[in-house]
């Protein structure tokens, strides 16, 4: 496999703003042909720049080209087209998309430019493609859940993330490859085989929305979807370079979805750059009647909070393992010195966690009991087409007894609390996403922590971000991070 990034991979994300910084000499893929305008327009719609090329396309925010969208500098047949191209060449050697819906996608960015030429009304990612995630339904795409079972279906209904984000003008791409059905944070399902950090080879890019952080990393779309139990978007976000947005539970309603109560697991925006996360956000969120726990937000919310950051002053605790985990050395000082750099930008900064006691167990009860919910009625029938991995999760559900279940939801709730009292006292909490940086492909979760083997860390302890934030706490994360990307922090 040619190797697309030059070097190793930092231990933490580096967030950028702009068109995503040239990665060297091996992002690599020659530049294509320049590019017109629309065309047949007359010269009364000349593009500001002198020419954009297309490699320049597939690595433009998606803030800047929606704009360039709406202003008629460049045309949605024009994006889809370059990055169509950039999928053919580069996804081979990444295994991010595992659909890629090429026919459906220009179609649609036929009727979008028509729009544009027609003067209607457009939506804020109106002509802006999106990669989507393979856990989430697209009508006429196919979608396995990255399972043997599912393989050849195709649905009839698109996901109500998709249906938002196609109402808002977005154009899907393709769908992006998962561990089978999300269970695993390293981005392997026995359909499409795996997906490789683009920066790193032979190494994981996480997961378990590994391809939509690919997908992003190498131009391949400007805007994906994700999902996160336990750190699904987050973890591929660090690993890649990207952002990933893990929202709280109803913020982003789900549907189709047989838990319609669930709060453990969330979908999310993902990007190259918080602005565009944000933008994103704005479309995904807001009450609907087919999700239970969702809630209305106050339209705008998500791009104020990004695009006039309020940051001196901030209480900002910073722990680097949260008292639950060994920390890969250079991990702990990339967070460390970024830590100090927050407090040079004025935030009150100072070592401090919630205290996480039991967290594990509460996890793996919970966990459990939702994986035998959604899939235990598998096994029987279709157990020797499920990846081992998925098997032991679910079957990790079986003997869980009332008393656990009942255990488990008491402490979670105390769990909340805790939280909850803590963050009366600080604003933040900055934390390292994972322990370790990227490990090798063939490993379903990291063997070890600065040489040191053990089973717990293996499977809970290497990712440190611990979802139970209030829901008012989302956005002060994502203007903390911007004002890191702007001073050039790795986190």
């Amino acid at each position: 496999m040619e190797r697309l990034g030059r070097g190793q991979f930092p231990h933490g994300s580096e967030i950028a703003f702009g068109p995503f910084p040239a990665f060297g000499e091996g992002r690599g893929m020659p530049v294509l042909a320049e590019l017109r305008c629309f065309p047949g327009l007359p010269p009364i719609f000349p593009r500001k720049e002198k020419f954009l090329k297309a490699e320049d396309l597939c690595f433009l925010p998606a803030r800047e080209m929606a704009a360039a969208v709406r202003e008629k500098r460049v045309s949605p047949r024009e994006i889809v087209d370059a990055i169509l191209a950039r999928i053919e060449r580069v996804n081979p050697k990444v295994n991010a998309y595992c659909t890629v819906a090429a026919q459906m996608a220009r179609e649609a960015a036929k009727k979008a430019e028509a729009a544009v030429l027609g003067g209607e009304r457009l939506g804020p990612l109106h002509g802006v493609p999106v990669s989507v995630k393979d856990l989430t339904p697209t009508a006429g795409i196919r979608t396995t859940w990255g399972s043997k079972i599912y393989e050849h279906f195709v649905p009839e209904e698109d996901g109500l993330s998709v249906e938002r984000l196609k109402a808002a003008g977005a154009i899907i791409l393709g769908k992006t490859n998962t561990p089978e059905f999300g269970a695993g944070a390293n981005t392997y399902n026995r359909v499409f085989g795996a997906t490789w950090n683009p920066w790193r080879e032979g190494y994981t890019c996480g997961g378990s929305s590994g391809g939509s952080a690919v997908a992003l990393a190498c131009g391949l779309g400007p805007l994906a979807t994700g999902s996160d139990l336990g750190g699904s978007l987050r973890i591929p976000a660090s690993f890649c370079g990207v952002v990933g947005f893990r929202t709280s539970a109803g913020l982003v309603p789900l549907y189709p979805s047989q838990l319609g109560w669930d709060a453990l697991a969330v979908e999310g925006p993902m990007a190259r750059t918080v602005g565009d996360t944000a933008l994103m956000l704005e479309v995904m969120a807001g009450q609907d009647d087919r999700s239970p726990i969702s809630f209305p937000v106050t339209p705008g919310q998500f791009l104020a909070a990004v695009d006039r950051p309020e940051i001196k002053g901030l209480r900002v605790a910073w722990s680097p393992n949260l008292k639950i985990s060994g920390v890969d050395r250079e991990v702990e000082r990339v967070f460390t010195a970024a830590a100090k750099r927050f407090a040079e930008l004025g935030c009150r900064v100072e070592r401090a966690e919630p205290d996480f006691s039991g967290v594990q167990e509460i996890i793996h009860v919970t966990r459990a009991l939702r994986m035998v919910a959604l899939h235990g009625d598998k096994l029987e029938k279709w157990r020797d087409q499920m990846n081992p991995n998925l098997v032991w999760n679910i079957e990790q559900g079986f003997p869980l007894t009332a008393g656990q279940i009942g255990e488990a939801e008491k402490g979670r709730t105390a769990l909340y609390h805790t939280v909850r009292k803590f963050f009366e006292g600080y604003d933040l909490l900055l934390t390292p996403t994972v322990a370790v940086p990227p490990f090798p492909q063939e490993w379903i979760y990291p063997k070890e922590i600065n040489g040191i083997e053990d089973r717990l860390i293996s499977r809970f302890g290497w990712g440190l971000t611990v979802a139970v934030e209030p829901p008012e706490l989302e956005m002060r994360v994502a203007i903390l991070i911007k004002k890191a990307a702007s001073e050039q922090i790795q986190l």
